[in-house]
């Protein structure tokens, strides 16, 4: 289900931007916008962000095998890397060319059809950022939070675009320039972002200290364990593996031992963000009262 959900948002963020792009490049070209046609740019790269959301979810849905053992979770990650390369790429792109277009005299032609698309685009944009964000949070799927970002950035864009086409009716054209450069500077940071999460995974972050924080509150239910040590996490997918050594009474029998480590292993692995729970075992000496 999980999978099935994250594809549709792929397919609906490329059928969304097709469109899009077609309308925003026609009036980009008729208006000659710098607002537009960063606009139009964030369109194309976001058809290319659907796209690797579609084919990173395709790959992250395999079932373990003899290769990857735990999975082909990671390639979510590996996509959302890609993507936030593309929205930096483009983003400086369209930096320098909207900077330039501020201090260089160009023709921009107002045409009421850009207030048109605008809201247009904002409408479309708004309703696919609402679907996928909605999928992002429930599935804690950081490579659909990625194209939920790209939509809401161009809810954001769109506004701003809509903004600096007023000027421009009065033939005020470097209020449009500043505004592209606004639009291109936003989506650079918000690539910068999602480089940096997407970085921080494939690094082997580990858990966050409330999961951390949640685990340990589980291993505090057992009055058995008298402590613990090399507690590791490693992310799988959108989960954590997760290892540790508890060491408990040295006179419990082995059985008795283990069957603490079992149930412990299976009470942590049952929080949403464990995907898997290593328990070793170490006995300890316990002094008993004269």
């Amino acid at each position: 289900m999980r999978h099935k959900k994250v594809e549709s948002a792929a397919i609906l963020g490329i059928i969304g931007n097709i469109f899009l792009i077609i309308i925003k490049g026609i009036i980009a070209f008729i208006t000659n916008s710098q607002a537009m046609i960063s606009d139009t740019m964030n369109s194309a790269g976001d058809i290319l962000s659907s796209f690797m959301t579609y084919v990173g979810n395709k790959i992250a849905s395999k079932e373990a095998d003899e290769d990857h053992n735990l999975g082909h979770g990671k390639a979510e990650y590996i996509f959302t890397m890609l993507i936030s390369v593309v929205m930096i790429i483009t983003s400086v792109s369209l930096v320098f060319t909207s900077i330039k277009s501020i201090f260089v005299e160009y023709n921009y032609n107002f045409s009421y059809g850009l207030l048109i698309i605008c809201v247009i685009t904002f409408i479309v944009k708004i309703s696919l950022y609402i679907y996928t964000h909605k999928i992002a949070i429930k599935y804690n799927n950081l490579l659909v939070e990625a194209n939920a970002l790209d939509h809401r950035n161009d809810c954001i864009l769109t506004a701003l675009t809509f903004c600096a086409s007023i000027p421009g009716y009065f033939n005020i054209t470097f209020v449009d320039g500043i505004i592209g450069a606004l639009v291109a500077i936003y989506i650079l940071i918000t690539g910068i972002k999602l480089f940096k999460e997407s970085f921080d995974i494939l690094m082997d972050k580990g858990i966050s200290n409330e999961t951390k924080e949640e685990v340990l509150k589980i291993i505090e239910k057992y009055p058995e364990i008298k402590r613990i040590n090399h507690f590791n996490s490693t992310p799988v997918g959108y989960q954590y593996q997760i290892s540790l050594t508890i060491f408990v009474d040295g006179n419990l029998s082995t059985f008795e031992s283990h069957d603490i480590a079992n149930r412990l292993e299976k009470d942590i692995t049952k929080l949403e963000s464990i995907y898997l729970t290593i328990v070793h075992v170490n006995p300890i000496e316990i002094k008993k009262d004269s």
